[in-house]
Order: C-alpha cells, then sequence, then structure tokens
C-alpha cells in the first residue's frame, strides 16, 4: 500500500487513445520527472498538455489529467497518462515510469485500493468487475446499479435490525433482574426475526434473477431427429449456425449460440436428435445431448405438427416434465397431424420457420417463462455471484436457527450466537469483515490496470 503502482488501463493494440494510470504517494512527482510541464503546483482534476520525455527524447506527445488525493479513485494521488494508442507508445511509457520508481499494478490492486481505503465495499467492487465484463444491458444495469450502493442499503438495514435486537440482548443478560425487560426482549426478538426473515428471502429470490441477468440462461433444444431444431436455432440467431438437411441424424454433436431477450443473455444448445441408434457416432452425440438437457436451465422440446408423437417422445416428455419445459409444435404451415395426449398439461405453443414472425410466440413464450419483464427494470439490485450467494444463505440458515431457538425458549445467549453469525456472514458481503486471502483471491480476477 506504500509503493506507488502503475498499469495500462486500456485495451492493449490499435486505437486512437491508451491510459497508463499512477497512484500512489509518489505518483505526481514521477510523472512530473518525464514530463516537459510542470505538475506539482497543480490544482487537482485538472488537464495539461506536453510531452513524455526520456534521455532528452520526447516519447510522445500527452495530456496529463491530474487527481489529488482524497477525492480519487483509490483515495491516493492519481495521475492518468493519455496518450496515443498502439501498443509500442504505451509500452515504453510505462517502462520509464517503472523505471523511475513505480512498480506495477497487480491485477484489480487499484480498486483493491480503493477498498481497503475505505471509498467502496466489497459488493462494490465485485460489480466494478461486473461492469467491465458484461454482455448484455441487464447485466450492465445490475452492475452499476450495485456499484451505486443499492444493494449495499438493504444489507446494511438488515444489519442494523439484527443489531437492534442483540442490544436487547445485552440489556438482558447485563440486567436480569429487570423481568419486564425479558417480555419486551422476547417480543421483539420475534417481529425483528420475522422481518428480517423476509428481507433475507428476498435477497435470496433476488439472487436468482441475479444470475440469470448476469450469467444468462442456457436452454437446450431437444426432440427427435429431423423436427427442424437446427433450423429453430439457425433462424433465431439469423444465421446458419447448424447444418440443415432433409436427412434425420444430420447433427451429431451440441451447437450453440445466443440471442439477447429483455436485455439477457439467452444461450440456445441445438442437441442432437434423441432416439435409439446402432450408430456408434450418432449415439456419442444423443448421449451429449442428454447431459445438456439435464444441466439446461429450460428445456425447449421440439415436435413435428406433420407427424404423430413416437413412443420415444412421450418418454422425453414424461423424463423432462417440469415448470422449465417448453413445449414448441414446429412446422404449423404444414398438415396437423400431431395428436397431443390429454394428460400433458403444459402449455403448448405453435410457429414455425417459415413465416417470417414465425417464431415470435417461442420467443414470447421464453420471455414469459424466465419472468423477464419483472426481472429486468432500472430499479434492479440482486446479489450476483457465488460468494454473495452462499453467504446470504448461510445468513438466513442462522435466522431460521434462531428463530427455532426462540420458539423453543432456548436460552437467549444461544440464540444471541445465532444473530450474531447471521451479521458476521452479511457483514463478509459487503467487506466489513473479512480475511486477507479472500480479497486477495476476489481481486486477483480483475483485469490489469483497474
Amino acid at each position: 500500500m506504500n509503493d506507488t503502482i502503475c498499469a495500462i488501463s486500456t485495451s492493449m493494440g490499435t486505437g486512437a487513445i491508451s491510459i497508463v494510470r499512477v497512484s500512489g504517494n509518489e505518483a505526481i512527482n514521477i510523472v512530473d520527472s518525464i514530463f516537459d510541464g510542470n505538475l506539482i503546483d497543480k490544482e487537482t482534476h485538472t488537464i495539461h498538455y506536453g510531452h513524455i520525455k526520456y534521455d532528452n527524447t520526447i516519447i510522445d506527445e500527452v495530456l496529463i489529467m491530474l487527481m489529488r488525493s482524497p477525492k480519487t479513485y483509490t483515495t491516493e494521488d492519481i495521475v492518468e497518462i493519455n496518450c496515443h494508442g498502439g501498443s509500442s507508445t504505451t509500452k515504453k511509457i510505462l517502462e520509464i515510469l517503472l523505471e523511475n520508481g513505480c512498480r506495477l499494478a497487480e491485477p484489480g490492486e487499484f480498486t483493491k485500493r480503493a477498498y481497503l481505503n475505505g471509498r467502496i465495499n466489497l459488493l462494490e467492487a465485485e460489480s466494478v468487475n461486473d461492469l467491465i465484463v458484461a454482455k448484455t444491458d441487464a447485466a450492465r444495469t445490475l452492475a452499476i446499479n450495485n456499484v451505486d450502493g443499492i444493494l449495499t442499503k438493504k444489507i446494511r438495514n438488515i444489519r442494523e435490525k439484527i443489531v437492534k435486537i442483540l442490544a436487547n440482548i445485552e440489556v438482558n443478560i447485563d440486567y436480569p433482574e429487570y423481568i419486564d425487560e425479558v417480555q419486551v426482549t422476547h417480543n421483539l426478538m420475534k417481529d425483528y426475526i420475522k422481518d428480517i426473515t423476509n428481507e433475507l428471502q428476498q435477497l435470496i429470490e433476488g439472487a436468482k434473477n441475479g444470475r440469470i441477468v448476469k450469467e444468462g440462461i442456457n436452454v437446450a433444444i431437444i426432440g427427435r431427429p429431423n423436427v427442424g431444431k437446427s433450423s429453430i436455432l439457425n433462424n433465431l440467431l439469423d444465421e446458419e449456425k447448424a447444418i440443415v438437411t432433409d436427412i434425420p441424424g444430420t447433427t451429431r454433436d451440441i451447437v450453440e449460440g445466443s440471442i439477447t431477450l429483455n436485455g439477457v443473455a439467452i444461450n440456445f444448445i441445438d442437441t442432437a436428435g434423441i432416439r435409439e441408434t446402432k450408430d456408434v457416432v450418432e449415439k456419442i452425440g444423443v448421449d451429449r445431448s442428454i447431459r445438456s438437457a439435464d444441466r439446461a436451465d429450460l428445456i425447449l422440446f421440439v415436435a413435428n405438427n406433420n407427424e404423430k408423437l413416437t413412443d420415444n417422445d412421450l418418454k422425453l416428455l414424461e423424463k423432462y416434465d417440469s415448470e422449465n419445459l417448453i413445449i414448441f409444435v414446429n412446422k404449423s404451415d404444414l398438415e396437423q397431424k400431431i395428436e397431443i395426449p390429454g394428460n400433458i398439461s403444459r402449455e403448448i405453443i405453435w410457429g414455425n420457420t417459415v413465416d417470417i414472425n414465425g417464431l415470435d410466440s417461442l420467443k414470447n413464450a421464453i420471455k414469459n417463462k424466465l419472468n423477464l419483464d419483472n426481472i429486468v427494470n432500472k430499479d434492479m439490485s440482486y446479489l450476483s455471484n457465488i460468494r454473495q450467494i452462499d453467504l446470504v444463505n448461510k445468513a438466513n440458515l442462522a435466522i431460521e436457527n434462531a428463530n427455532a431457538a426462540l420458539k423453543n425458549d432456548m436460552p437467549i445467549d444461544l440464540i444471541e450466537i445465532d444473530l450474531k453469525s447471521a451479521w458476521e456472514y452479511l457483514g463478509e458481503i459487503i467487506g466489513d469483515s473479512y480475511q486477507d486471502e479472500l480479497v486477495d483471491n476476489i481481486f486477483s480476477n480483475f483485469c490489469l490496470g483497474k
């Protein structure tokens, strides 16, 4: 933390500009020593034109952005050198900085310093990285909401409610002679724990939405050969991703592609037609199809409107019959020969890949099944990574244990242990309590220069 660090903060390659970032106590002095202008006496948050020089040779024409502590990203002095794009010039400036006293920053070290210096919490720091790697508009909105602290406020509000219970317990333990205080404590605990449980459940439910927004949804397209699975994939993606022929069994392996619905990535997996086969290669494809379907978030079962369902079709429908199943009858432009058994209670979607809007009903069914209209909104703030979700589940379990102990008239100091555990788990989410090894691991996944 005492070193002055530097790194290239823009992507390497040909471009109009690159930015080399410097942060630390000596940031201004080091950059001033290689700049042909004067930075020492300049006001904070100002930009200065000049040149980077090395051995009396001009390296590049630059703009220097000067930001003095504490109102900076890391809360330290920061200087950003805006130079011409291109790997040669950018790397040369970085080399000069390293020769003049800077240390190369570790991945995510600028954000790590922002966290350790108290400018942001751990949840907000993780959201910075989510913002950088966001691939959809919904993922970007989720990340920026969490960077702005919307989710942090929810978690801190729950922790404050737990603290109120703990404070009440402490009064009860320290002053047991006050009989009325015992009754007050238990009544307050029942109300507070019920309220806290509801708020934790909202976070847990929201985490499911967070994973959908951040990672997208995997949809396995299954069915027997030649029902049009590959044509559906190609039509949804608007490209010839999968080979399409009239020969059953053309698709021998899984083919993948993604589209965006309501800002959420929908990853379609076109599988080999599932049927009994003695062909060794086709059997491998069928086995992979079944594994893909078993792991998918959503199953799209495709049937042919022009053919009756087979026994194998009915077995697949029975195996994957759940809330995650969508039944799509393809080739609705052809004569209907399919007969839907009365015991199939799932909604059936009809469409085709011939008409321009032939798959609109399918897209709408996917959006409705995933509840995308309610998940994706400008105010969304969800937990979205495994670490955060694991901790909120642990906090919820601790509150459940406290509630059970309260109902069973367990000693109040035992209930206090579970409440403190929940409070600490929630604190780990935002980094109010942490382990150095955990923090190092989190920031190691960041890119250099951030």
